[in-house]
């Protein structure tokens, strides 16, 4: 190619190769060799590179330097200074405590004493350390005697009350020891205090870790630990806060009887082969969220006084809590158990959030206490009716659980009366519905009554709950950006969470619904909530007979009244004053056994009262003003309204029967007036009102249908039909209640 088309460059000039040589000469050679250097240069840079990265670092090299006496004693003459504190430096360096090694004596003799300053203990800071060996912090720690004032002074008040019940404890299991075997008095008896913070952040422990029976002034910090080897705590006491956040504990933590006075913090750890936290107390807050356990997971019989934060958390173990205490709020938010969780006998002081989690084989809650203000948020929480059951003290359990709505969560409450009824908890189960119409209840009334967010005035979203600035904020979004549904409220500026969960159950974003529909709707909300409010929905036996026990002497007191209480001019026809005293005082009983039943078993029991008053007075008291104005002028005015058959005495079942007598002669005969003359002549009109109502009695006791006033049939006819939704509310009551019944209608 011509040198003249295609230049160099000018700045190339002069790094540019010479003209090719002649064959074997000089230029050949130089240029083989410079070629050959370079590619055993790169080859061996690779090879390197390569090496480096995939090898482990050892504990030899040069980033965990091994630590000898020497090193120690420098470290311990100059602590360094840290947050205002001495700290003795071991960072980085790879300790051998193996009973071989020649280290060992020395460090627990010279650490020690360096430890145990008169002044203000120093902190011991081994992060990034490499340790091999057990790791001993009661050789570290100081030797004190239980008994005396010196520990006073170093403890909090509750280090200090705690302190005394130890005493107490020991105490008492000397004597019991010394009573039992005849022994001889022991030697004072002393504690391992260790006073210092201890700060092992992201260190390597290769053997195990013992702090048993150790009271640890000091804070813990262990950030990101490695324990090959159990972690030993039992028995000991950490008057300040421990932090073991994303640590890994590969054989488990032994905590047991352990006493934390401050927040410990154990979230995003990994519990590979157990815990053991039987008997621990935590006076603070525990969080333990985002962690993941494995292996034999006991946490019997622990106190937490503050919030125990399992959020998030992978529980591959069964997870015991038998007889725990928590007096504040027990997460378990967005929890996976593979394993079963066991809450049995626990005492519950606050909610139990399950909201999201996901069950195993087994939750049992069995003989579990709920305070008045606990239960359990079971929200989105998912489970296989197949697979899993949920276990409670039968009665009590399904009162326990608690949804904020119903929308995404009715599969849940209809997965769960499932499970209650497999397991024959009748009563259970019938909560669980009860809860669920109750929630469609509140749904309906929104739906019906609630403030459309697209459509409201500013007065209207004030009202509802929303400040001032949020409403305006509501109004000028949906000019721009219709709500399609009730959450898009919270992408409005100023809208937070709680002012969400405050005003969730009063709007809407409802289409256009025609007058028909909403007026259908109404009548179906009015239905429901007239069986919630009067016999939970069919789940409550008692509150369905307590309406019954109100509403039979009420209508008995009206016949009474109608029926003898004629007129007082000219010729007055009035009852006698006995047999109304009579009547009163066994309809007073009945009312009272009545209103007890509602007033305990009913939630709302002035709702509950004013429902039943609205279906028994207005038209009866209506239709009895009518008939004491217009008067009664007709044959048999002395002869009362009521008749009974007189064929035969005995219990029957009047489901079929209707108030008024036939008019065949032959059935005529069979009825003739009930005797005015007879002290129990009140005894007819409970039976009669019975009758009426609950479809049963002992008589058949009916109305005449010749001469009586039109007002009284009406009023008759009332009383049957209303009896007559009663019974069939009352049938299904008991086919909800009974077991055997129940398995029949539902399988």
């Amino acid at each position: 190619m011509p040198q003249g088309l295609f230049p160099p460059p000018a700045h190339a000039k002069a790094d540019a190769l010479p003209d090719r040589p002649t064959a074997g000469g000089p230029g050949l050679a130089a240029m083989v060799s410079r070629l050959l250097a370079l590619v055993l240069v790169g080859m061996i840079s690779l090879s390197g590179g390569q090496s480096v990265g995939a090898a482990p670092l050892s504990p030899t090299d040069n980033a965990h330097p091994p630590l000898t006496v020497e090193i120690l004693r420098q470290r311990l003459a100059s602590p360094i200074q840290r947050e205002g504190r001495a700290a003795i430096d071991l960072r980085n360096f790879t300790i051998d405590l193996r009973p071989e090694s020649s280290l060992t004596p020395s460090f627990y003799r010279l650490l020690s004493s360096g430890l145990q300053r008169p002044t203000t203990a120093p902190a011991l800071d081994i992060s990034y350390a490499i340790i091999q060996g057990d790791f001993d912090l009661q050789k570290l720690g100081q030797r004190e005697p239980l008994y005396g004032e010196s520990l006073a002074s170093l403890l909090s008040a509750a280090g200090q009350a705690q302190l005394k019940r130890d005493r107490q404890r020991l105490s008492q299991l000397s004597r019991l020891s010394q009573s039992l075997l005849i022994q001889a008095d022991s030697p004072a008896q002393q504690i391992f205090l260790f006073k210092g913070p201890l700060i092992a952040v992201q260190t390597h422990f290769g053997g195990a870790v013992v702090g048993s029976e150790t009271y640890f002034l000091g804070r813990w910090l262990a950030q990101g630990a490695l324990f090959e080897q159990p972690l030993y705590l039992s028995g000991a006491r950490f008057n300040q806060a421990v932090n073991l956040v994303g640590a890994d504990l590969r054989q488990g933590i032994q905590a047991k009887s352990t006493i934390f006075f401050e927040p410990v913090r154990l979230d995003q750890s990994h519990f590979r082969n157990g815990a053991n936290f039987q008997g621990a107390e935590f006076k603070a807050n525990a969080n333990f969220s985002g962690s993941q356990l494995a292996g034999d997971l006991n946490f019997s019989r622990v106190q937490w006084q503050g919030t125990a934060d399992f959020a998030r958390t992978l529980w591959q173990g069964s997870a015991f809590f038998l007889r725990d205490s928590f007096n504040k709020a027990l997460f378990f938010t967005e929890t996976r158990f593979e394993a079963p969780l066991i809450l049995r006998q626990a005492r519950f002081g606050a909610p139990v959030n399950l909201r999201n989690a996901m069950l195993g084989a087994e939750a049992d809650f069995g003989d579990a206490l709920f305070q008045p203000q606990a239960y359990l948020n079971v929200t989105g929480m998912e489970f296989s009716v197949e697979n899993t059951r949920i276990l409670g003290t039968p009665g009590q359990i399904g009162k326990a659980f608690s949804v904020p709505q119903l929308m995404g969560n009715e599969t849940l409450l209809r997965n769960l009366e499932r499970n209650f009824r497999q397991l024959e908890q009748i009563s259970d189960a019938n909560r669980i519905a009860y809860t669920a119409e109750r929630l469609r209840l509140k749904d309906w009334q929104r739906r019906l009554l609630g403030a459309d967010l697209n459509t409201a005035s500013l007065s209207t979203l004030v009202k509802v709950g929303f400040t001032e600035a949020q409403a305006q904020a509501i109004m000028a979004q949906r000019q721009d950006h219709p709500f399609l549904s009730v959450d898009d409220v919270l992408n409005v500026k100023g809208v937070d969470l709680a002012a969400y969960v405050k005003v969730r159950d009063r709007i809407l974003t409802r289409r256009q619904i025609p007058l028909g529909s909403r007026l259908a709707w109404a009548l179906r909300w009015l239905m429901l909530g007239l069986l919630i409010v009067l016999s939970h929905y069919g789940t409550s036996f008692g509150l369905t007979f307590g309406v019954g026990l109100v509403a039979i002497p009420t209508f008995a007191l009206m016949f009474w009244f109608v029926d003898r209480y004629r007129r007082r001019f000219p010729t007055p026809i009035l009852p006698p004053l006995g047999e109304g005293l009579w009547l009163g005082g066994a309809c007073g009983l009945l009312l009272l056994l009545g209103l007890n039943n509602l007033l305990r078993l009913a939630d709302y029991p002035v709702l509950t009262l004013i429902c039943l008053s609205l279906l028994i007075f207005p038209v009866p008291l209506a239709l009895i003003g009518l008939l004491l104005k217009q008067g009664r002028f007709h044959d048999q005015m002395e002869s009362s309204y009521l008749v009974e058959d007189g064929s035969m005495r005995q219990l029957r079942l009047l489901i079929a029967r209707l108030p008024v007598i036939p008019k065949f002669p032959f059935f005529r005969d069979r009825y003739t007036p009930i005797l005015l003359d007879r002290r129990w002549n009140w005894l007819n009109y409970l039976d009669f009102s019975l009758n009426n109502w609950l479809k049963f009695g002992f008589n058949d006791v009916r109305l005449r249908d010749q001469h009586v006033p039109g007002l009284v049939t009406a009023l008759v006819w009332y009383q049957w039909g209303l009896g007559l939704l009663y019974a069939a509310l009352l049938l299904w009551t008991l086919s909800r209640t009974i077991p055997g019944l129940n398995l029949l209608l539902y399988f």
